[in-house]
């Protein structure tokens, strides 16, 4: 047994689906589907910004909500499989959604055929068969292994999609660019040892005919190269050759203005710059990319999941998979206490979520679930009780009773307790 019969269990998929017919799209293309014949990831520069997309995605937090499947909703929670941890499935299908614009995310099945989980999976071609009135989509994977799933069970995620009305785009517009990053470390292999060679030349006179010289050239080169006598690495000359010299070369070097070229074109195609894929990118530089990829990843992927596994009922009932991430931890230091001074005491987040944005453990309860507040952010609407059960609002106006009851004061909300200590917010 291996780690298919693991993941799908050991039903064999109905000979049925596998003799359908294909399963006809509204773009009118055959749905038969298969990978570029290169791989894009074998490029240190693509596979770099490859890893940046993985990374960041997988920092993003699962969640799910709704009372829907509690024996799934219990498994997800700890992790998608039993052979990954979330951070590990969100870093790869960042990645093959990234290089392959199309990334197949298909449920975990239990013993007694229960999705109990989820995967993604790399398939070297997949097509659409229709089996009883249902599309299914069948797969073909490196193993020479076939798996058929219901088209509603899996999970697709696309970037590039035009034609197709299901899969995203291949990677042909990049393989101009793709031949280009090949031929130029081809030609910095070439030029390194054609520039670590030794060439000299050297004038022969006084030759009657083409046949006398080139039954000199042969003599020469037999005894210099062939003979092991004289073999050393050392070549003399007779006094017979004249002008003596060596042929220099210069090193090669790369053009930096095509080089750049084809940097930018690889950060262009996968939306990324060079500071993200260093990790130097820090506050709007961050924020604009996390905006543009990583936020768009995490609302497709909440979106894809919750479609996978959840019905159309239970998703009217709340029911639903979706994944965040706390923006304000990639501020630099002066943004982060900037905005923690600005929300701290307006009751806008709880000390653990405060601590969130520092990276600090956070505390225990009640304590973490509680909200500072500053007097003057209250409701007045419905302002807090003392702790002697009066009403701070019936102190006389600007008396300092009515100063140190709206200082200590404090009341439950639904996010929890809120604290109104003016100042002293603690983290």
């Amino acid at each position: 047994m291996g780690l298919y019969e693991k993941l799908f269990g050991k039903k064999e998929q109905p000979a049925a689906v596998k003799a359908q017919h294909t399963f006809q799209l509204l773009d009118g293309y055959v749905p038969a589907f298969h990978t570029w014949n290169g791989s894009v990831f074998e490029s240190d520069l693509i596979r770099a910004a490859l890893d940046a997309h993985g990374r960041h995605a997988a920092k993003l937090q699962f969640n799910i909500e709704g009372s829907a499947k509690p024996n799934l909703a219990g498994r997800l929670k700890v992790q998608p499989n039993a052979y990954l941890t979330w951070s590990q499935f969100q870093y790869r299908t960042a990645v093959i959604l990234y290089a392959r614009n199309t990334a197949f995310l298909v449920p975990v099945r239990g013993e007694y055929g229960e999705a109990n989980g989820v995967t993604n999976i790399v398939p070297d071609r997949w097509e659409l068969v229709e089996y009883n009135g249902t599309p299914y989509i069948r797969f073909w994977l490196p193993n020479n292994r076939r798996l058929a799933c219901s088209l509603y069970e899996v999970g697709i995620l696309t970037r590039y999609q035009y034609k197709s009305d299901l899969f995203g785009e291949s990677n042909d517009a990049m393989k101009a660019t793709l031949d280009l990053i090949e031929m130029q470390r081809q030609g910095i292999i070439e030029g390194i040892k054609n520039s670590a060679t030794y060439r000299w030349s050297a004038q022969s006179d006084n030759w009657a005919t083409d046949e006398d010289l080139a039954s000199e050239m042969e003599r020469f080169n037999k005894f210099t190269f062939q003979n092991k006598k004289t073999s050393g690495g050392l070549v003399l000359f007779p006094n017979t050759y004249t002008n003596v010299q060596q042929v220099k070369q210069d090193a090669y070097k790369v053009d930096p203005d095509q080089q750049n070229l084809i940097k930018q074109n690889v950060f262009d195609y996968f939306a990324v710059n060079e500071d993200i894929i260093q990790n130097k990118a820090f506050g709007d530089a961050w924020l604009a990319f996390y905006e543009g990829a990583v936020e768009w990843l995490a609302i497709q992927l909440s979106d894809v999941m919750t479609r996978m596994f959840f019905t159309e009922r239970e998703r009217q009932f709340g029911n639903r998979i979706f994944f965040t991430s706390n923006r304000l931890q990639y501020m630099s230091n002066a943004d982060k206490m900037n905005a923690i001074s600005q929300m701290a005491d307006r009751g806008l987040m709880t000390r653990n979520e405060l601590r969130e944005i520092l990276n600090l453990t956070p505390l225990p309860e009640p304590y973490g679930s509680q909200i500072p507040a500053r007097g003057e952010y209250y409701d007045i609407t419905n302002p807090p009780e003392d702790k002697d059960g009066g009403d701070p609002s019936a102190a006389p106006n600007g008396s300092a009773q009515d100063d140190k009851r709206a200082a200590t004061a404090s009341f439950s909300t639904d996010g929890g307790t809120i604290s109104s200590a003016a100042a002293a917010i603690f983290l």
